[in-house]
């Protein structure tokens, strides 16, 4: 089984990037610079494709990886992460213990306040258990990704218009087109502490952005889900706009996805 490195990043350099996050297998890293190019190196028994780009968004970098891939499996990275020294070992183990799985979301340390999940036990993802999950918890078989014709919204994430939430989309669309996707409880790297690309509060457009995302996510139940999120997450995310204004707020971004 060839894996291959799926890497988002933004003014790195390429070769250094691909030493410092312990890459040792094939690689794509898509750099988002001021620049137009292309360089191949090595990367351990395997080699590194780097496509230097001006164009920013989080959703472009990882379609343009996957355009250019070419493994049986892949797994999405960030230039925060540091892969563990067998991670290549602990994937191929997994899709062999799993023969049926499209794509497996494993572990991958992060500091506690940041942790949005972390898998105890290998089930099945569903509907109801995909939301906590992000692109670089994410591997997949390449060919199942191009027979859902499996895509990043270019809407959402760090460069695009709306702030997060593209990896969602990116598991909620792979579940609709019928992909088995499993947690796994294996943990293959660790997540380097940085300033968030993304998060800057929860202000006003923190919650219009996610009205917005809720609507693409949940259709007709976007209001209700809205209200539902404010009340479980109160004490965190409305410290300093209320309850009842931070649903207004959301409510607007559902109108504003609606077109009305």
């Amino acid at each position: 089984m060839k894996l291959e490195v799926l890497v988002s990043a933004v003014d790195q350099d390429a070769a250094g990037l691909i030493s410092k996050m312990n890459i040792h297998t094939d690689a794509v890293l898509v750099n988002q610079c001021d620049r137009y190019a292309y360089d191949t190196f090595a990367a351990g028994k395997g080699s590194a494709k780097c496509f230097s780009m001006p164009e920013r968004g989080v959703g472009l970098s990882r379609n343009t990886a996957l355009l250019h891939a070419s493994g049986d499996v892949v797994l999405f990275s960030d230039e925060d992460i540091i892969l563990a020294a067998d991670y290549e070992a602990q994937i191929e183990k997994a899709y062999r213990d799993l023969p049926d799985a499209d794509m497996i979301l494993f572990n991958v340390k992060v500091a506690p306040a940041r942790r949005t999940y972390w898998n105890r036990e290998i089930r099945r993802i569903t509907n109801r258990s995909y939301g906590r999950y992000p692109a670089y918890s994410i591997s997949g078989r390449l060919s199942a990704f191009r027979r859902a014709n499996a895509h990043y919204s270019l809407l959402f994430g760090g460069g695009a218009k709306y702030s997060n939430g593209e990896d969602s989309l990116f598991l909620r669309d792979c579940l609709k087109a019928g992909l088995r996707i499993y947690a796994h409880t294996a943990c293959i790297g660790e997540e380097q502490e940085r300033e968030s690309t993304w998060f800057s509060g929860y202000h006003e457009k923190f919650f219009r952005d996610r009205g917005v995302l809720y609507h693409h996510l949940y259709g007709k139940l976007a209001i209700p889900l809205s209200l539902r999120f404010l009340l479980a997450h109160r004490e965190t995310v409305c410290q300093k706009i209320s309850v009842g204004k931070a649903f207004s707020i959301m409510c607007m971004g559902v109108r504003e996805a609606r077109g009305r």
